[in-house]
């Protein structure tokens, strides 16, 4: 088995929406398309992936380094023992092949985007769905039938009131969801406060929304907002400063008693090996949310899980984030606590697989091969036009 050729494009992620920082009208992304030799009721195996929501798309990264290092490597080099299917860590390992260490930005994202690739191809090789692989291969064959999801909307809308954010999470209800998280920081304190009042309101209590300030404050905003929630309890309070002000994190967490998430903007396993160390996270009640496609791929996040474990966390204080499918095959396949999902923006990316259906916020994965992008038809349109 061999890789044959590699696609990539741009394609756009606009949506007139922004959170406390980022306006997503211009936001890009990257596809690939890795098509093997290997075939399958007369057609190419194909693996597909991209580099997840949030960022912006990394083509020149894949077209100038990592595509050609991938489809230079010596042939047989890239697969397992058995010679029979591709091994993601042989693959991460080419990828990575003549870059210094730190530096973690783009470059992540460009890798992450290709080993998604590789592991639906890798899984569709098995001919199962790839939460199947994963519980298989790294948690002992357990893993969750049902997965736990939020939507996550409640973004800066152009001219909508707080009547349009309670009808747009009572639409999410309608969809089976019972939990929900909102934007804060791109407002004043007291109408976000008032945003999250009317949500709590929507949903049946300050307890299902979970709010999300993507960075924004400095350390006295933090702790200004953090006093503030505290008397609503919210499901937890999500990156209230830079991700990388570890000391801003601690601080929180000192005064701050309730849940913090944070760790998407993490593109390392070093990054989150310094979370935990300085971050003052507590694993008895905060969760970490790194994205695989945006921090080196599934393979850099199983090295995560393993340091996590070694430091006292458990699995299920992580939900992978990304809105997307391979982040909801982690979940079922290595029993997190559950995985966010995007039902209203960021599409074709975001959310899950058109019959997938949700239960009292929780889901089932379709059993076909792969991530199951071929069960999400205008997502799966895109990569076969790539393909």
């Amino acid at each position: 088995m061999r890789i044959v050729n590699i696609a990539e494009k741009t394609v756009p992620f606009a949506s007139a929406i922004r959170n406390s920082v980022v306006d997503f009208s211009q936001m890009t992304g990257s596809v690939v398309a890795l098509v093997s030799d290997k075939v399958r009721d007369g057609k190419p195996l194909v693996g597909y992936g991209f580099n997840s929501i949030g960022r912006y798309a990394v083509s020149s990264l894949l077209r100038d380094r990592f595509i050609p290092r991938l489809l230079n490597a010596p042939q047989g080099s890239l697969l397992d023992d058995a010679g029979r299917n591709l091994d993601p860590f042989k693959v991460k390992d080419c990828l990575m092949r003549n870059e210094k260490p730190g530096g973690h930005g783009e470059r992540a994202h460009a890798v992450g985007c290709i080993d998604m690739a590789v592991w639906d191809l890798v899984a569709k090789v098995e001919e199962k769905p790839l939460w199947k692989v994963l519980s298989e291969r790294f948690n002992g064959g357990k893993a969750d039938e049902r997965v736990f999801t939020y939507a996550a909307g409640g973004y800066y809308y152009p001219n909508k009131d707080i009547q349009g954010l309670k009808d747009e999470l009572a639409a999410y209800l309608d969809q089976g969801f019972t939990c929900v998280k909102i934007k804060i920081g791109g407002a004043s304190l007291a109408e976000d406060m008032a945003r999250l009042e009317a949500a709590a309101a929507v949903v049946g209590g300050a307890d299902k929304v979970a709010v999300d300030a993507n960075g924004r404050f400095d350390l006295a905003s933090a702790l200004q907002y953090g006093e503030a929630l505290g008397a609503l309890g919210p499901m937890w309070y999500e990156e209230p400063g830079d991700p990388l002000d570890f000391r801003l994190n601690a601080v929180l967490c000192d005064h701050y008693s309730g849940a913090v998430a944070t760790g998407e903007n993490l593109f390392s396993l070093q990054d989150v090996r310094n979370l935990v160390r300085y971050g003052g996270m507590r694993p008895d009640r905060d969760f970490l949310q790194m994205d695989p496609p945006l921090s080196y791929g599934l393979t850099e996040y199983i090295a995560m899980l393993d340091l996590l474990r070694d430091a006292g966390w458990s699995p299920r204080r992580c939900i992978p984030h990304g809105g997307n499918q391979l982040s909801l095959n982690l979940a079922a396949g290595l029993q997190m606590f559950g995985n966010e999902c995007y039902p209203g923006v960021f599409q074709p990316f975001g959310g899950y697989a058109d019959a997938a259906p949700f239960e009292n916020s929780f889901v089932r994965l379709p059993e076909i091969p792969g991530v199951g992008f071929e069960a999400k038809n205008n997502l799966y349109a895109v990569f076969k036009d790539l393909a």
